[in-house]
């Protein structure tokens, strides 16, 4: 596999490895022990070892969509990323955000990304709050489906992320993170700052810039507060830029970073997908244990193996 192909199957498989490695520590389910995070399983879903969560599976159902749809700018292909996550919804999933669930119940059966908007919309209006991290933790397929096409990826992530989240701080979390894995897969590099240009109003600019100085200081473990998006996209980047890249194996950074970000606790499963996408990108899937990719299973009855397929699919 080529270093463009294994980054572009690093954008899932590390979404998948960093949910799953994460899941059985979520919440303090489980201590890290000296030696760092493993594939244990258990965690609030009491997954398998190696079985994703909600994190990898709302990623695959986006991802899908845009295989079917040859990207996510139609309207159709929100359409089949609505009719997928109501689909997942209804096998009764072990672990479903809050917000999550309460949005895809209030859009019914047989969804439209219209009537979710809608849904979205209503939970969002009497809460003061309701940028919750379950959009940030899916956005990364976004990338995989519009490589090089940034207005592309703003739009497509704006509006997969107001499909559950209306909140605006979600959908911006969205397309900075969307933003920065493109960036990853075709330059190499981790710049989460490189998306700020796209935002027109200044004092959201300002804003993500202060969000993003604030995890650069660090320490990551400031970021426990994680259940949110602003809170989350923090975590996952502190913890990628303060965890050093390895003179003599730099791709080892992608291990080591997600176990700085199980470390951070809290919602540890979505911060590590999150950190994972960014870190796929930049290393490539290669970069992450064989034992793990060859462990990754889950809804709906997929393999890791099958994730880099669709990756493949996607982008070509």
């Amino acid at each position: 596999m080529n270093q463009m192909n294994d980054r572009i199957a690093g954008v899932m498989i590390g979404t998948a490895v960093g949910d799953a490695l994460g899941a059985g520590y979520e919440f303090g389910s489980a201590s890290l022990g000296p030696d760092g995070p493993h594939m244990i399983g258990g965690g609030l879903g009491n997954f398998a070892p190696g079985e994703w969560t909600d994190d990898t599976t709302m990623a695959w159902c986006v991802l899908d969509a845009a295989a079917q749809h040859g990207g996510l700018a139609s309207e159709a292909a929100l359409d089949a990323v609505a009719r997928n996550f109501r689909e997942w919804y209804d096998s009764r999933p072990p672990d479903i955000g809050t917000q999550t669930r309460a949005v895809l119940a209030a859009g019914g059966p047989r969804p439209t990304s219209a009537g979710l908007r809608q849904a979205s919309a209503e939970f969002a209006a009497g809460r003061a709050r309701s940028a919750g991290n379950g959009s940030l933790m899916r956005t990364a397929p976004v990338a995989v489906a519009h490589l090089g096409e940034p207005g592309e990826i703003v739009r497509a992530a704006t509006a997969v992320s107001e499909l559950t989240h209306a909140d605006p701080l979600a959908a911006q979390a969205c397309v900075l993170w969307s933003l920065a894995i493109d960036r990853a897969v075709r330059d190499g590099v981790l710049d989460v700052r490189s998306g700020l240009e796209w935002f027109d109003d200044d004092e959201v600019r300002d804003y993500w810039a202060g969000a993003i100085d604030e995890a650069e200081q660090g320490p990551p473990s400031r970021f426990v507060k994680n259940a949110w998006a602003v809170g989350a996209l923090q975590a996952a980047w502190s913890a990628i830029h303060h965890t050093p890249v390895p003179a003599d194996d730099p791709s080892r950074h992608a291990t080591q970073a997600l176990a700085t970000a199980i470390a951070i606790g809290n919602d540890t499963d979505t911060v590590a997908a999150i950190a994972g996408g960014l870190l796929g990108a930049r290393w490539g899937a290669s970069a992450f244990p064989a034992q793990w990719r060859g462990m990754l299973h889950g809804y709906p009855g997929l393999t890791g193996e099958r994730l880099e397929e669709l990756a493949h699919a996607v982008s070509a």
